[in-house]
Order: C-alpha cells, then sequence, then structure tokens
C-alpha cells in the first residue's frame, strides 16, 4: 500500500479555502434570513416554518450528493470538484436575488435553492479532506477547514454592520429589505464563487487507481451493508410509517402546527424507502442508489452511531440559535419586537457581530484550543468539555441584559462551536472505508440535518404553548439540549 504525499499548509490552505466562501453563504443566511422575513411580514411565530425548506433540503441532499460524488470521475475535473462548483454558482445566483424578493413566498424559495446549493458544496468538501490527506493529517484538515468556516462566518455575519457604519441605510420601509443586507448578499455571493473557484483551480485529485493504490484493505462490514438488505423482512420501513401515521393523527386531533405534517411525512416516506431499498436488493439491484444509501445507513459503523447521537442534540441548539437570536437580542436586549423599528434593525446588525463573535472565536480555538486539550483529555472529553462551554452561553442569555456583555456567551458558544465542527469527524474520519467516504459523510450530516428540522416543525408549537410571545426561552432549550450532547459525548470512548 502507497502512502498518501504530506500536504504543507500551503496544501492544506488550498484543499480547505473554499469552505471560507460557502461559510460566508452560510453566515449571511443564518444571521438575516429570520431578519428578511419578518421585514416582508413574517411573525415571529411563522418562522420556524419558513425556515423548514433548508433542513428539509439537507437532509435530501447530502446522502445524495455523497453517493454521487463517490461513484464520479471526470478526468481532470476530478470527483469533488464538480460539485463544488456547481454548488458554488447556484448558490451566488440565490444570494444574489434574495434582496429582491417581493415576498415572503419568493424569500422562502431562494432559502430552498440557497440551501440547497450550500449543501452540494459543502458536503464534498467533508470528504475531499479524507481523500486528499493521509490519516495522520485529518486533524490537522478538519481544524484548518474549522478555522476557514470561522473565518468566513466572521466575515458574512459582520457584512451588515460594517456597510452601516459606512453610511449605508439600515433602515427598511414596511414589506422592504435594508440597504445593508441587500449589498451584503451582493458581496456575499461574489466572496463565495471566488473562493470555491481557488480550491477548484489550485488542487489536483487523485484517480480511482490513485486512490486504490493508497487505500488499505477493508475496515468496515458497512461497505457489503447494502447486500444484507436482501436478507431483511420486506416490512422492514413498516415501524418508521407507523410513527409518521401516529404524528400525523396526533396534529389533527391534538391541534399542533400543521408544519409538523412535514415531520409525520418525512418519518413515512423513509419507511417506504426501506421497503423499496430492501426490495431492490431482493431483486438483485443492491448497487442502486436508494438500496446503496438505505444500506450504509443501516450500517454505519458504531462509533458513527453514537457520534450521531451526540450531533443531533449539539445541532437543535445551534438551529435555535439561528432561528431566534434576532427576535430575542431584539425584544430583550434592545427592547423593541417591531422588525420596522430602528432598535430592531440595530439588533440584527449586533446579532450580526455577535455571529461574528462566535465564529471568530471557533477559527482561533480549532487552531490553537482543541490539539492542546485533546491531547491532554483525549478528543470525546475534549468535545464534552466544548459543549458544557456551549450550554453555558446559551443559558447566559436569560440572565444578561446588557447587549454588550452577551459577548461573552458567544465566547462561550465559540469554543463549543469549534469543537462541533472539528471534533466529530477528526473522531470519525479514520473509522470510514474511502470508498464510501462521501456517502458516509453525506449520511453523518443527516444527523446535523434532522435536528434543524425537528426544531422548525416542533419548537413553534412548542412555544406557542407554553411560552407565546416570550422567544427568550428558547435559549433554554438550547442551553438543556447543549448539556445532553455533553453527557452523550463522555460515552464515545477513549479509545477514539
Amino acid at each position: 500500500m502507497l502512502e498518501k504525499p504530506r500536504q504543507g499548509w500551503a496544501g492544506l490552505w488550498n484543499i480547505s479555502f473554499g469552505f471560507f466562501g460557502i461559510q460566508i453563504g452560510f453566515a449571511l443566511q443564518n444571521a438575516n434570513m429570520s431578519r428578511v422575513f419578518q421585514s416582508l411580514g413574517s411573525s415571529i411565530d411563522d418562522l420556524p416554518a419558513l425556515w423548514i425548506a433548508a433542513p428539509l433540503t439537507g437532509l435530501l441532499v447530502q446522502p445524495i450528493v455523497g453517493h454521487m460524488s463517490d461513484r464520479t470521475w471526470l478526468g481532470r475535473f476530478g470527483r469533488r470538484r464538480p460539485y463544488f462548483l456547481g454548488g458554488a454558482v447556484l448558490a451566488a445566483v440565490a444570494l444574489l436575488a434574495m434582496p429582491e424578493s417581493g415576498g415572503l413566498l419568493m424569500a422562502a424559495m431562494l432559502l430552498w435553492m440557497l440551501d440547497a446549493s450550500l449543501n452540494i458544496s459543502m458536503e464534498p468538501f467533508r470528504a475531499f479532506v479524507g481523500d486528499m490527506l493521509r490519516k495522520d493529517q485529518h486533524t490537522a484538515g478538519y481544524a484548518v477547514q474549522t478555522a476557514f468556516i470561522g473565518a468566513g462566518a466572521v466575515v458574512g455575519s459582520l457584512f451588515p454592520y460594517v456597510l452601516d457604519h459606512f453610511g449605508i441605510s439600515n433602515s427598511a420601509v414596511p414589506g422592504g429589505i435594508p440597504d445593508t443586507v441587500r449589498y451584503s448578499f451582493l458581496a456575499g455571493g461574489l466572496a463565495l464563487l471566488a473562493a470555491v473557484l481557488w480550491t477548484v483551480l489550485t488542487t489536483r485529485e487523485y484517480s480511482p487507481q490513485e486512490q486504490a493504490a493508497f487505500e488499505e484493505p477493508e475496515q468496515s462490514p458497512s461497505a457489503s451493508a447494502a447486500n444484507s438488505l436482501a436478507d431483511r423482512n420486506l416490512l422492514g420501513g413498516a415501524p418508521w410509517i407507523a410513527a409518521g401515521v401516529f404524528i400525523a393523527l396526533a396534529v389533527r386531533f391534538w391541534g399542533l402546527e400543521k408544519e409538523v405534517y412535514l415531520l409525520a411525512g418525512l418519518l413515512a416516506a423513509y419507511g417506504m424507502a426501506v421497503i423499496a431499498a430492501i426490495a431492490l436488493a431482493r431483486s438483485g439491484r443492491s448497487a442502486s442508489m436508494l438500496a446503496g444509501i438505505v444500506g450504509d445507513f443501516s450500517g454505519m459503523p458504531p462509533i458513527m452511531k453514537r457520534l450521531a447521537f451526540v450531533q443531533f442534540f449539539s445541532w437543535s441548539a445551534l438551529f435555535i440559535m439561528w432561528i431566534n437570536t434576532t427576535p430575542v437580542v431584539a425584544q430583550y436586549h434592545f427592547g423593541s419586537a417591531d422588525p420596522s423599528s430602528p432598535a430592531y434593525q440595530e439588533a440584527g446588525n449586533w446579532v450580526g457581530v455577535l455571529f461574528s463573535v462566535y465564529n471568530g472565536v471557533a477559527a482561533v480555538a480549532a487552531l490553537a484550543l482543541l490539539p492542546w486539550l485533546s491531547g491532554r483529555l483525549g478528543k470525546a472529553r475534549t468535545h464534552a468539555l466544548c459543549l458544557m462551554f456551549g450550554a453555558l452561553g446559551f443559558a447566559g442569555f436569560m440572565a444578561i441584559r446588557d447587549p454588550d456583555a452577551l459577548v461573552l456567551c458567544e465566547i462561550a458558544i465559540g469554543i463549543a462551536w469549534a469543537s462541533i465542527l472539528a471534533m466529530p469527524y477528526a473522531i470519525l474520519a479514520s473509522s470510514l472505508p474511502q470508498a464510501k467516504l462521501g456517502v458516509f459523510m453525506g449520511l453523518f450530516n443527516v444527523f446535523v440535518v434532522l435536528p434543524q428540522l425537528l426544531v422548525a416543525t416542533v419548537m413553534g408549537s412548542i412555544m406557542k404553548a407554553f411560552f407565546p410571545g416570550q422567544p427568550i426561552w428558547t435559549m433554554a432549550f438550547a442551553a438543556a439540549t447543549l448539556l445532553i450532547a455533553a453527557l452523550a459525548a463522555l460515552r464515545i470512548g477513549e479509545a477514539h
């Protein structure tokens, strides 16, 4: 078996620089879409429903793109790079069009397009690190990637704040979007495309023949998981369908929010996909995309299953933060819940600054703090400790009323964010077979997307039932879910 060449800092930079641009796009989306929706007339109670498009898109796109990119080879254009570039072009178009939205429906559709495009680019980037680096460089590779994620998010989050200080109008007429947001999306689209082009033009992927020479013997029985579907009962998907039916009935008879029907539909759809995949495997078509994805999902390595549980609760907290920070800070720290008021728009800019703080902290912590901590505590305990810092940061929103002091909360959240972006992938990378790196990274990211979808469908019902008009309580939920994730991280085991 041949060893992959060791990459210097220039190589690590080129491999991950495209993520800088992708994260600018995500930062603009995360920090500004609630503001855009409310500026166009949405009530705070409708925000989770409008955000549904984003996690649903990721849930569908990432495993499919991962499966396809594992099987793609376009000669000098490579395996993963065509997906980087195609997704970046579409995302740039969505960013340029978003400020021209004529209403909520158009904005929601563009959010769907933006998130789909960013996911098309992002998922292969995770596998790209594993493709290009030897195992002893995986931790460094994901740390550099996390640093670029943090840096890109700082730039994207600060755009409106900086433009406001340069005299660009930050006021919004009823039903309109401030110029600070409009020009931020324009600059972000161009920056995203330029950064991805840098990685596309400065890297050369290994051919299938070269990758085969680098590969070790198969590490996981999951490689043949699709074939094992043929041995399963054809009704193996029935429990998922039953769960979907139960939730749909609960929505009808208990008066839950209508968007919960989407969760019911997804459970039922997965159950039907399992039945279809088993039928395909039994008919000798185990190599089909559906059978392959379902088989790999059911055959995940044990370490991946434990990490998936941690990811689920970690990302639940993050999605709560992205949806609710602007209305929370506006109402409780700037004294206004009216999206057309100057105080609300000032709060929107300050949220951009706060988001830049946690992302900036993450960029530094990924390169300085995490390697030092993991060398002394181990990867799993380091991850648990960082998640506990994040839980404290979210809890701080409940106690602090000075908006400037919220920076302390964001520092704690930034430490958790660095670990969420780096440590699970560093733990996981060496456990996955190279030939299925794309699809397994895509399936792992399902546990990033599922909690977002759950928050988008269920959180609105919880808040209306128990805390109407009090978005501050969403931060208590975020703190609790991160604490659960931290405790679960302790179960991963030091051997990994």
